[in-house]
């Protein structure tokens, strides 16, 4: 039998067994068997060397095209094989969907933003807009449109970070108050907002107080705007964020932006009205300030008192988590240690 003649029977044996395999270790051995460096096909070609040497280029070519047939032949049954296992593989593995998943930690909103959040929903549904401010405001809106012209003492209460002689860092969100009064079209409705934000003056941080905090200041403006819709307004926030069993009570006090002006306390919440050191036995806990806008303030507003009035409050978000929550200092809202903001899970 000649050498053209083995190489034919091999690669036709070759076919066959290739064809015949179910099995990838199979197919393995019979790729090594054919075409290592011990096989036939190897031992083929070291035989042409004895050939005439008109027949080697014949032969040699021969034998390469053997080689690549069954080199394709194996690599495709391989492919067949495998995706046949994986099929196999998909059909008998199946995911068990009622199965518990894995618990993924979800975050949360800081306890200051939850406060915010519930005073901004409340007064949502009641009608009001949310207004946002520029955190550099300018003299004219954060101090003389407030009814704080330049040299008054009260001034001194809301010292704040200068970045030039007539811009600064806001010291009240109560700017919003002037901005959105000139843009408002009262032959459209009454004007009801509230403007949550940062805001920033120089006080020494210590527990009760800190450079930076946060406010949300309040304004309605309309006709017969009186004190007594200030309280009802002011009692629902206090249910609102506190619970129904608190009451509030407002005291004479003095706000250069409102005529009269009153400051707001809430039923204590350590002693529920009954007195202790907490409330220095009085039974109620100041919250926030707040009164009927000054007719001034309207007036520099283009708004005349004569026909318009409202009343104006200010909260602060920090204050009112600090009392609900009983902390007692306001840095610790700041210093971002996981163990004291997860105490404050998200309330509805």
């Amino acid at each position: 039998m000649t050498l053209r003649e083995d190489l034919t029977a091999i690669k036709d044996q070759g076919l066959s067994d290739i064809s015949l395999t179910n099995d990838l270790k199979k197919l393995n051995e019979i790729r090594v068997n054919l075409l290592g460096k011990k096989g036939p096909i190897t031992s083929a070609l070291r035989g042409i060397r004895d050939l005439p040497v008109e027949q080697r280029p014949e032969v040699g070519s021969y034998a390469n095209e053997i080689r690549d047939a069954l080199s394709t032949a194996i690599e495709n049954k391989k492919q067949v094989l495998e995706d046949a296992a994986l099929n196999e593989q998909l059909a008998n593995e199946k995911i068990d969907v009622t199965l518990p998943a894995d618990h993924t930690l979800q975050g949360q909103p800081h306890v200051i933003q939850q406060i915010i959040d519930q005073v901004v929903d409340l007064f949502l549904g009641m009608g009001y807009q949310i207004l946002n401010g520029p955190e550099i405001e300018e003299d004219h809106y954060n101090f003389e449109m407030m009814n704080l012209p330049k040299d008054h003492p009260a001034r001194d209460m809301q010292d704040t970070f200068y970045l030039s002689d007539d811009i600064l860092m806001r010291t009240q969100t109560s700017p919003m108050q002037a901005r959105t009064l000139e843009t408002h079209n009262f032959e459209e409705g009454p004007l009801k907002m509230i403007s949550p934000g940062v805001v920033y003056r120089r006080d020494t941080d210590d527990p009760t107080h800190s450079h930076q905090f946060h406010q949300i200041e309040g304004l309605v403006i309309d006709k017969n705007i009186t004190m007594t819709d200030l309280k009802g307004t002011l009692l629902t926030m206090t249910h609102e964020i506190f619970g129904d069993k608190f009451d509030i009570r407002l005291r004479p006090s003095y706000f250069p932006f409102t005529e009269p002006s009153v400051e707001v306390d809430v039923t204590c919440f350590n002693c529920m009205g009954k007195g202790c050191d907490v409330c220095k036995h009085t039974g109620w806990i100041e919250v926030l300030g707040a009164g009927m806008v000054h007719p001034n303030v309207l007036n520099m507003a283009g708004v005349d008192p004569e026909v318009y009035g409202g009343f104006a409050f200010g909260i602060g978000p920090d204050r009112f988590a600090m009392l609900k929550y009983g902390v007692s200092d306001i840095r610790d809202f700041y210093l971002d240690d996981i163990r004291f903001l997860n105490q404050f899970s998200k309330r509805g």
